[in-house]
């Protein structure tokens, strides 16, 4: 069973700030005025749950292999 996480943008949160593809362009790309998502699903990594949270829409969900919603936490 793979351990593999899901990310999403939600486009009409999103408010194209680039915070995410500057700390993980291997995952985030800034198209057009929102971000879209480049990988996923994605390998487990602490680090994408911290660019989750930094998001300053709450636009960005990371969602575990059991479809439990990882981030953005509270």
């Amino acid at each position: 069973m793979s351990m593999s996480w899901t990310i999403a943008v939600d486009g009409k949160a999103c408010l194209g700030s680039g915070m995410c593809a500057g700390a993980r362009p291997d995952v985030f790309a800034l198209d057009g005025a929102h971000a879209r998502v480049l990988a996923d699903p994605v390998e487990p990594d602490e680090g994408l749950l911290d660019v989750a949270d930094s998001c300053p829409a709450a636009a960005i969900v990371v969602t575990g292999a059991d479809g439990t919603e990882l981030a953005p936490r509270d």
